[in-house]
């Protein structure tokens, strides 16, 4: 509402040709709206601008046919009553019709804003949502999420979420993550996405932003990471009390967090500010808690892994990697896909070894990361693995009444054509076996005569299926023959 002692001050701008017309009658009503502005109280009323630390933004709108300010505010405004903030910045009355092509400020930090969706792609292990301050509840993959929403993993759970522009943000395990800002600007088309990070760790896959005033944030209680199209991830730990960024692709702009629960953002159409830091890719930052932004610092690189293409055909899936320089211990996950998306396990070890315990027959991606000092992950890789585990079980022992000596096994995977090699030699590592026979299609085989002594054998099942070759042996037994 105006006050006694403001100034309303208002100007008729030159006209062009095609709207000479209109703004001519424009002039008129203007000036009359002016004076009656300039009264006092009874002059008519309008929204007070929000009180704002920088100076206002503005965003430029050009009048389309059929557009009037009340049109015009009812589309892209918070509301229709902001008809008179328009008509005061722009110095223009509010006729029931406007021609087309006049430029127009709109004030940004009144854009109407969409709300939007996420889909839950992919869930494993315990992972729970709530809306608000309503009790947690299960998460089911498809499920939708809005603004608002709170998500919580336990032990081995994971959640990812898709956005409207085919990002993805997915939650790790023992991660709490509410979805601050899931919404778009009506007028822009802009999204404005921001991601509260309680505690543990999101990774994110983001779109390229198309709009100057795209806004993808992931925040902690010690930063804000906004990111313009990248992969990264943020993890917080609340006992240290520190946050991590670790930048795989692009770049991510790092921020103190914003004090007192204060949006430190500009508003929706407003452009975006230079951070504080920017870390690049192949770099993190550690910063801990009201203390400045910590610097880039290089990643380690990724590590390799032993035996990359070996099928996990023992009893527990595990996996040997090659020692990195100035690793002070591993990561390693797995997933169902490449892109880390659905991922199902995640195991931090100090030593290259890491043992996942059993997994059901399939096909799937490991990622493994140095870590380093800093507690920051490294670059990561990520290699494509098949589960196909064959029991296999195997016996001897002397035929009774004869100097026979007997060795029965079975395989499970029955129905697959199977052949069997026997190895039985002298010495543990078999590199000079007394009898070794390929192609055995039963399930038992006979030696006969065997001399006094210790002697050591194994028995390899060969299956053949969908065009590769699979090969599991059993352990290396021994046994005694005493004449």
């Amino acid at each position: 509402m105006f006050s006694p002692t403001m100034t309303v001050r208002c100007s008729v701008p030159v006209p062009g040709r095609r709207a000479a017309g209109w703004l001519l009658m424009a002039g008129l009503i203007a000036m009359s709206w002016c004076g009656s502005a300039s009264a006092g109280p009874a002059g008519p009323r309008t929204l007070n601008p929000r009180a704002k630390a920088t100076a206002p933004a503005y965003v430029r709108y050009t009048t389309r046919e059929g557009d009037s300010l009340y049109g015009i505010a009812n589309r892209y405004l918070d509301g229709t009553a902001d008809w008179a903030t328009l008509s005061r910045l722009n110095h223009v009355p509010a006729p029931r019709r406007m021609p087309a092509g006049i430029v127009l400020r709109l004030p940004a930090d009144r854009l109407k804003q969409d709300w939007e969706t996420a889909h839950v792609v992919a869930t494993s292990g315990p992972a729970e949502r709530a809306f608000g301050k309503n009790p947690y509840a299960p998460l089911r993959p498809d499920a939708t999420l809005v603004e608002g929403d709170r998500i919580r993993t336990g032990p081995n759970g994971f959640v990812t979420l898709e956005l409207p522009d085919g990002s993805f943000v997915t939650v790790s395990q023992d991660g709490e993550l509410d979805i601050g800002k899931l919404r778009r600007t009506t007028l822009t088309g802009a999204g404005d996405r921001v991601f509260d990070l309680r505690h543990g760790e999101v990774e994110s896959q983001v779109t390229h932003a198309k709009k100057p005033d795209d806004r993808f944030q992931i925040r902690s209680p010690s930063v804000v990471a906004g990111v313009r199209g990248t992969r990264f991830k943020v993890t917080y730990s609340g006992d240290a009390q520190t946050t991590m960024v670790t930048v795989f692709d692009g770049a991510v702009g790092v921020d103190p967090a914003a004090q007192n629960g204060r949006d430190a953002a500009p508003p929706p159409g407003a452009a975006l500010q230079a951070s504080e830091q920017l870390v690049k890719a192949r770099f993190g930052n550690v910063t801990r808690s009201g203390s400045a932004v910590g610097g880039p610092v290089e990643l380690l690189p990724a590590p390799a892994l032993v035996q990359p293409a070996r099928v996990q055909d023992g009893q527990t899936v595990a996996f040997d990697l090659v020692p990195a320089d100035h690793a002070v211990g591993y990561r390693v996950q797995i997933a169902r896909d490449a892109d880390q998306l659905d991922l199902i396990r995640d195991l931090r070890v100090s030593a290259p070894h890491a043992d996942f315990g059993d997994l059901p027959d399939g096909t799937y991606f490991v990622r493994i990361a140095a870590t380093a000092a800093n507690g920051l992950d490294g670059l990561p890789q990520v290699y494509a693995f098949e589960r196909r585990q064959v029991g296999l079980e195997a016996s001897a022992g002397p035929r009774a009444n004869s100097h026979d000596y007997e060795f029965r096994w079975f395989v499970s995977r029955a129905r697959v054509d199977t052949r069997f090699r026997f190895v039985l030699g002298k010495t543990p590592d078999l590199r000079q076996p007394v009898v070794d026979r390929t192609d055995l299609s039963g399930g038992q085989f006979v030696v006969s005569d065997l001399p006094a002594g210790v002697y050591y054998w194994t028995i390899i099942a060969e299956q053949f299926q969908n065009g590769r070759l699979y090969e599991t042996g059993s352990a290396v037994r021994s046994f005694t023959i005493a004449r």
